[in-house]
């Protein structure tokens, strides 16, 4: 049951990273002793000789006894009225269907599902499935040509085509030295997959991309898809057999002087008509910052979903990538650094024009880690930037022996081809981590987080003077900001005890029409629960219409979703939706005319988007 308080305890896996929050809390001032780190600058290199010497010079200083330090592959999964407040953060609504959850409007996102509002597309267990809306029926399926070893695809709509992001289901492999289990890097030829998919008549694969390394992300303007895909260097280093560390990493060494260009020039093939071509990144369509370290590399694949993928234009920095996030004419790609003692995200912008290649504009750092794509925002042609430095601080480290955690918000300019400080806000939440960000126009809204949800409210019209205009405490954090318009805010995250201790999952409503005194309406709890909203927004939906809120559920005994709705006045519940049995748990909400549709692993759902009763179920076949 739900209630406006909660109790209980919340599951062990969900609350893993809530269990280090540190003590301390301040509100923001600019005065701060972190210093911005420095600008970055991309260089490309003057021919191919010249970037695989600068490739096996900067590999061969990270590499030791047992290879290249770390996977790059894979990380761990974390006063006045100001005008233009949540509200700006809005688009015209579609009467008729709902979308994918996305940050910025008009650009899409991949997703699990989509519909156009006459049919639902998703992808499972290698297979894509479309489902006329009216009928409730399964009309096609195609075969990915991916088998059931592939983790669930995502999704990019545009027009009678679909792209299906296909990822290796994640393995497991022990270290032969200390015995520890860690994710196994992807090899060659191994990395996502892309399938183009006609949707006219019966389904019908067009192309099909596969790619080197992992896939980070996507956006999708028009009918343009840019693809971010992260990828290592592939050499084989000489096996270990006894012999000292210093000889074992000078074999090594030699290995990375005598590697080909070949080992580090991301690769991909594509198919289509029946022929598969085998592509490499071109040496004058890779770029590198200052300093780098060879071992990671990133490129941008563009796939127009009305063409066959005959050319994705391809581009590539030598570095990581962990964040993406489009503005429209841009797109972001954020790297924190595996190597050195620098406390620093870099941010690379890519420009977009139509359906071209993107073309690499500027780059810059930051002090610090984002939380995620929410950390960033662009507004009237500067990025706005909240990070995280310091360290969470743990019982049984020694007093000072890591810098306390703050966090702070950066306002970036691009001058020429950096990306330079203009503004800072510092010394937000002081000994916390930033659990939640939300830009909204010249609006900024940051959540940290330790015993308490501080809330602050933050003017940046002006920026160059970056300004945190009021704060509100209550207990619990919220995880994800989704504006609903009027000036007000839903929160979704953990209502806490008083020590901090999550205790179920809570859907907060703020009103922040006033930004020197925010403030929370209305608040329901579910005790004993956490939500995949909580981490993955588009799990998110909320159907401005009627206030219609559904947010995916688990817990002892919960594995559907919990509909509320949501009014300028406050947070009602609605009732839950549970799906079949054996069917698996909810994973998305979607609104087409007035059904609910909720997708889980073995099929969909449609129930009434007024009495959530259940009208029809559609397994995939």
């Amino acid at each position: 049951m739900g209630s406006d308080s909660g109790s209980g305890a919340r599951p062990v896996l969900a609350v893993a990273a809530a269990g280090l929050i540190i003590a301390g809390c301040g509100a923001g001032g600019a005065a701060t002793s972190v210093r911005p780190a420095p600008s970055l600058r991309l260089v490309a290199y003057d021919d191919c000789g010249g970037l695989l010497r600068g490739l096996r010079e900067a590999t061969a200083a990270h590499v030791g006894p047992y290879g290249l330090a770390g996977d790059p592959m894979m990380r761990p999964l974390a006063s006045g009225r100001v005008p233009g407040d949540a509200k700006a953060a809005q688009q015209a609504p579609d009467t008729t269907h709902s979308a994918t959850n996305v940050q910025e409007p008009g650009i899409d996102e991949p997703d699990l599902v989509k519909t156009d509002g006459r049919r639902i597309v998703t992808a499972s267990r290698g297979r894509l499935h479309v489902i006329d809306a009216a009928s409730r029926k399964e009309t096609g399926t195609a075969d990915l040509g991916a088998g059931t070893t592939w983790s669930p695809g995502e999704l990019l709509l545009g027009g009678d085509r679909a792209l299906v992001v296909l990822r290796p289901a994640i393995t497991f492999a022990r270290d032969t030295i200390g015995g520890i289990t860690d994710i196994a890097p992807i090899p060659r030829g191994q990395g996502p997959r892309l399938v183009l998919v006609d949707l006219k008549g019966a389904p019908r694969v067009v192309s099909s991309l596969q790619a080197d390394g992992s896939y980070v992300d996507a956006r999708q303007v028009g009918s343009v898809a840019r693809l971010v895909v992260r990828s290592a260097p592939a050499i084989t280093f000489p096996s270990r057999r006894g012999g000292t560390d210093s000889g074992a990493t000078a074999a090594n060494r030699r290995a990375v002087e005598h590697a080909p260009l070949d080992s580090w020039l991301p690769h991909y093939k594509v198919t289509r008509g029946g022929r598969t071509e085998s592509r490499t990144v071109p040496c004058d369509q890779v770029s590198h910052p200052a300093s780098y370290t060879g071992t990671s590399l990133v490129s941008v694949l563009s796939v127009d979903l009305a063409g066959d993928m005959a050319d994705v234009s391809p581009v590539s920095v030598v570095a990581g990538g962990q964040t993406v996030y489009g503005s429209g004419t841009g797109l972001y790609v954020t790297d924190r650094p595996a190597t050195g003692t620098a406390d620093r995200t870099d941010i690379y912008r890519f420009d977009l024009n139509g359906s071209g290649p993107p073309r690499f504009a500027a780059s810059g750092s930051v002090p610090g880690d984002l939380l995620n794509q929410y950390s960033l925002s662009e507004y009237a042609g500067n990025l706005r930037v909240a990070t995280t430095t310091g360290q969470v601080q743990v019982p049984w480290a020694s007093p000072g022996t890591t810098p306390p955690t703050e966090s702070a918000v950066y306002v970036l300019a691009r001058h020429g081809g950096r990306l330079e400080q203009v503004g800072r806000l510092g010394g937000l939440g002081r000994g916390e981590r930033i659990h939640a960000v939300r830009f909204a126009g010249p609006s900024g809204y940051v959540v940290t987080f330790r015993q308490t949800d501080p809330l602050y409210a933050l003017d940046l019209r002006d920026p160059a003077k970056p300004r945190a205009t009021g704060e509100l405490k209550i207990s619990g954090y919220s995880a994800y900001l989704h504006p609903a318009g009027d000036g007000r805010l839903i929160g979704v995250g953990q209502h806490t005890d008083a020590k901090g201790r999550p205790l179920g999952t809570q859907v907060s409503l703020f009103d922040v029409s006033d930004p020197a005194a925010p403030r929370r309406l209305s608040a329901y709890t579910v005790p004993s629960t956490w939500s995949m909203a909580e981490f993955d927004p588009h799990a998110f939906l909320y159907w401005p219409q009627s206030g219609l809120t559904v947010v995916p559920m688990a817990g002892p005994g919960k594995d559907g979703a919990l509909a509320l709705t949501v009014t300028p006045a406050g947070v009602r519940r609605l009732g839950e939706v549970d799906p079949p049995k054996a069917a698996g748990a909810v994973q998305r909400a979607l609104v087409v005319g007035g059904t609910l549709w909720t997708l889980t692993p073995s099929g969909l759902q449609a129930g009434d988007a007024t009495t959530l009763a259940r009208t029809a179920w559609v397994p995939f076949s």
